[in-house]
């Protein structure tokens, strides 16, 4: 495509979605990398968790808040939920025109990368773990390798209420850890977005032996790396009072700024409520 028809395609903002709020730690990511970059950010707030529910539910869910973003005229869409990305990406790829990247493939590969003894751990939700996605894609990159899956169904209520560094977070995370510190692993995928805002409790818990990797980092970095194959990066700061950073929920709006506020220091002045399944 020549530079005239790219350019106004450079400036449009970049879709990122998930259950809820762990996708924050994905958009804080890209905002650190990518700072010329805009953002539409949808959360299903009225609708969290998804790692509990079917592979439709997840796909129709998933799809609605697609299209939402496609209304929004974004260039591409960054799946910021493991369990969507593990559930939805492939089905999503099929039946959307723009490029779309999720989650899971730039965690993996990260894993498959620094792992010494080809132990690798994956904590995620159970529809992730249930997939075996992480499984697939790092046997593909390191064929000898050993995937220990581990659900954790907890984290996510206890990051989304804010319980970062409570005791119950901690006894809860030893329960759920100790049998991956005994499988001897040396490195552990954060397999949920919510994940991050653990990993301090997490990396106590499993040692400095265990490598922890962080999907969200991961993804930002891919992403700038196909925005620039793609000549999609945008080359300049948009203006001053261009709403950069926009945040859309499905409920619970203030709960979800005050939240957003607490992990993003780009000051958030607003989450809109929408009515998703009007798409």
């Amino acid at each position: 495509m020549n530079e005239d028809k790219l350019e106004p395609l450079r400036k449009r903002p970049i879709g990122v979605f998930d259950s809820g709020v762990g996708g924050l730690t994905v958009a804080k990511e890209i905002m650190r990398q990518i700072p010329n970059e805009s953002i539409i950010y949808f959360g299903d707030t009225a609708r969290v968790p998804y790692g509990s529910k079917s592979r439709e539910t997840v796909t129709r869910f998933s799809r609605q808040i697609v299209h939402f973003l496609q209304a929004h005229d974004v260039k591409t869409i960054v799946i910021a939920c493991n369990t969507a990305s593990a559930c939805a990406l492939e089905e999503l790829e099929k039946e959307c025109d723009i490029p779309m990247i999720g989650v899971v493939k730039p965690g993996a590969r990260a894993a498959a990368e620094v792992t010494r003894n080809g132990r690798i751990g994956v904590i995620a939700t159970e529809a992730t773990i249930g997939s075996q996605i992480y499984s697939h894609y790092i046997k593909e990159l390191a064929p000898n390798a050993t995937i220990y899956g581990k659900a954790c169904p907890l984290f996510v209520p206890l990051v989304e209420e804010g319980l970062w560094q409570d005791p119950v977070t901690e006894e809860i995370a030893r329960r759920y850890l100790m049998e991956l510190i005994d499988c001897d692993i040396d490195t552990l995928i954060l397999g949920c977005t919510h994940y991050p805002l653990i990993r301090s409790t997490v990396g106590n818990i499993m040692g400095e032996r265990v490598t922890l990797v962080n999907p969200a980092y991961e993804t930002a970095k891919e992403l700038k790396r196909m925005l620039g194959q793609k000549g999609l990066l945008n080359r300049e700061a948009p203006e001053l009072g261009s709403n950069q950073y926009q945040f859309f929920v499905s409920d619970a709006a203030e709960k979800f700024k005050q939240f957003a506020n607490s992990i993003i220091k780009y000051g958030i002045l607003s989450a809109k409520k929408v009515n998703i399944e009007e798409y």
